[in-house]
């Protein structure tokens, strides 16, 4: 009888897979690439704070974004630190646009028209602020008929006059010699106008939801 002798062939491991074992590329990585991808093609990455934002169509609205964000910061810690320089550190950013609007062509000022010239919806902030001024002698209150007009008293103008100075000096200079043409600035004022009617609206679309 002849011998059979079977040979078992070695169990061959699990195929590797081109994509076994490959993580999820992260969503930050892959901004990262279209940022390069966009430097490459000629233009510089962009500076975001949320990139998960800035994908999809009007994708620069993100840099706006963080550039209104990034600026809002750093005006509103200017008009502070200035008016300390000028007297008066007590006052936050709120109390120093209510003062400067109502020192605005020197006429007196409601409550109503000062909340809707500076896009303030809850007019309880504005009408601490105006409480405030008045307790500290920079404002004076008048009744006319039901209305409450508010402007400036002597220590108000004088203070703002210091504001004033020290913005011509600490500020000015640097705006003039780096923006060259401050035509700039009013384009730029008029974009942010036209911005901010789009931001109320789709505010108000947000809240029917």
């Amino acid at each position: 009888m002849s011998r059979i002798s079977l040979k078992v062939a070695p169990k061959a491991g699990p195929k590797a897979s081109p994509k076994a074992g490959r993580a999820p590329i992260p969503a930050a990585t892959r901004s990262a690439a279209r940022a390069t991808a966009s430097a490459a093609a000629g233009r510089g990455p962009r500076i975001l704070s949320s990139a998960h934002l800035a994908e999809g169509p009007a994708s620069e609205l993100s840099e706006f974004e963080l550039g209104l964000i990034v600026a809002h910061n750093a005006f509103t810690r200017w008009a502070t630190r200035c008016m300390a320089a000028a007297g008066m550190p007590e006052l936050a950013i709120t109390d120093v646009l209510v003062l400067h609007h109502v020192r605005h062509r020197d006429r007196p000022k409601k409550l109503s028209d000062i909340c809707f010239t500076l896009n303030y919806e809850d007019t309880h902030v504005v009408s601490y602020a105006l409480r405030k001024l008045v307790g500290l002698g920079l404002l004076e209150s008048t009744r006319q008929g039901k209305e409450v007009l508010y402007a400036t008293t002597d220590a108000g103008r004088a203070l703002v006059d210091r504001y004033r100075e020290l913005r011509g000096v600490c500020l000015l200079p640097a705006v003039t010699g780096d923006l060259g043409d401050t035509r700039t600035l009013a384009d730029t004022a008029q974009l942010l106008r036209a911005l901010s009617g789009m931001y109320d609206q789709a505010a108000r679309a947000a809240a029917s939801l």
